[in-house]
């Protein structure tokens, strides 16, 4: 996966080289036009100043990694950007589906969104189907009289001429970029349409991209759940222990308003924050009795050992600093490093009173679990001292309404 990515960007480097050396030759082209005034060199010269901004805008939002769910906000922004380069005020872009062989529109403007809903092409059907198919360039002037455009004449926007580009990598086709014409203009020039073909060339790189990093995503997702489940084999008083503290802490980092980008790494870290008790012995984990202060130093350890384990792989590091302070206590009197307050991240605060409650109601191995009463005031009476009293008091409202909800 490591070597794909890597391939992936080494090609996203090539297309920008490509990309970079056709604009400056097309400003050579430009300069050494004598006809142009110098009004409209100004114009061109801002415009390629405008195409430069887009392509990094799509570049780095794409590059950034999108999750699976959020495709649509990077699709919505790129055709945006593609109808601002040429002043369009209607758009649409369509990615192929191979599952079932159609093309959908993923991201759309100024078009009517029945049309949107309803539409779904055949490679091959439609302008925009053609396009995709063909791997060409289509410029429709007249859709009213083109006969592959006839079941979309119902809708009065779509009289308009427009451009099918197909978002290509490697010579295979992904999907269409649908360009509108302006109204205020007769036909699209030749510099917009090199314009509209080179921000495609970087929609379709990151296109790409999008699919990769989620197979990717998809990978580590199933790599950390396996590790979780190595962790409550080896501890087997915990049972389920990970998956619960996992569904608990993601929704106490709703609960709290953490950043979207947060959850996912709070999640892992939950599901793995007991991941150093793998380089403790078992039976040490397992004693029935009161641990020696030797054992105990040993059990201190598993934050770090986790950290040692999880901090070299750059998908987990975030998730191994988590991980590395969730035993930090609020008043600086837990560790490794005695953190406290707002020096512990606000994930390793979650993940400890998550912990600390699913340790109370769950059996031990030296004590039978407390009621839900005694946890509650344990909470209550660690908040300011073991706990960040805010994440306390969103835990028990959390709390409450799982009680309610039964």
């Amino acid at each position: 996966m490591v070597y794909a990515l890597l391939s992936v960007i080494a090609l996203l480097l090539i297309v920008l080289f490509i990309v970079l050396n056709r604009l400056y030759n097309l400003k050579l082209h430009f300069i050494k036009n004598k006809k142009s005034s110098v009004p409209d060199i100004k114009k061109i010269w801002g415009k390629f100043d405008e195409l430069l901004v887009d392509m990094i805008a799509i570049h780095n939002y794409g590059m950034s990694g999108i999750p699976k769910g959020k495709e649509d906000d990077f699709y919505k922004m790129a055709l945006d950007r593609s109808c601002d380069i040429v002043d369009s005020q209607r758009g649409s872009i369509m990615i192929y589906n191979p599952n079932d062989n159609y093309l959908y529109i993923v991201a759309d403007k100024g078009i009517n969104k029945e049309l949107v809903e309803s539409v779904k092409l055949r490679p091959g059907d439609g302008i925009a189907g053609r396009a995709f198919e063909k791997g060409e360039i289509i410029f429709v002037t007249n859709p009213q009289k083109n006969p592959n455009y006839d079941k979309f004449l119902g809708y009065d926007e779509q009289m308009e001429p427009f451009v099918s580009i197909p978002l290509k990598i490697g010579g295979k086709s992904k999907g269409v970029l649908n360009v509108h014409l302006p109204k205020n203009k007769n036909s699209f020039t030749d510099l917009e349409l090199k314009f509209l073909t080179i921000l495609a060339d970087e929609i379709s790189v990151m296109v790409e991209n999008i699919g990769l990093y989620q197979s990717i995503e998809k990978f580590y997702i199933e790599l950390v759940e396996t590790l979780a489940r190595i962790i409550d084999a080896k501890d087997s008083y915990t049972g389920d222990h990970a998956t619960r503290a996992r569904e608990r802490a993601v929704k106490l980092a709703r609960k709290l308003n953490v950043p979207q980008k947060m959850l996912r790494t709070i999640e892992y870290a939950a599901l793995l924050h007991d991941m150093g008790k793998i380089g403790i012995d078992e039976k040490i984990l397992t004693k029935p009795g009161k641990l020696t202060e030797e054992e105990y130093n040993q059990i201190r350890k598993h934050p770090e050992i986790a950290y040692d384990i999880l901090s070299p792989i750059e998908f987990l590091s975030p998730v191994a600093k988590i991980i590395l302070y969730h035993h930090e206590w609020f008043n600086g009197m837990g560790y490794p490093d005695g953190l406290k307050e707002e020096e512990i991240p606000l994930g390793s605060r979650i993940v400890s009173v998550i912990d600390a409650w699913d340790a109370m109601i769950s059996d031990r191995p030296y004590r039978k679990a407390l009621s839900k009463e005694t946890a509650i005031d344990e909470l209550k009476k660690g908040a300011g001292k073991q706990f960040d009293p805010n994440v306390v008091e969103a835990f028990l409202s959390l709390i409450e309404e799982e009680e309610l909800s039964r």
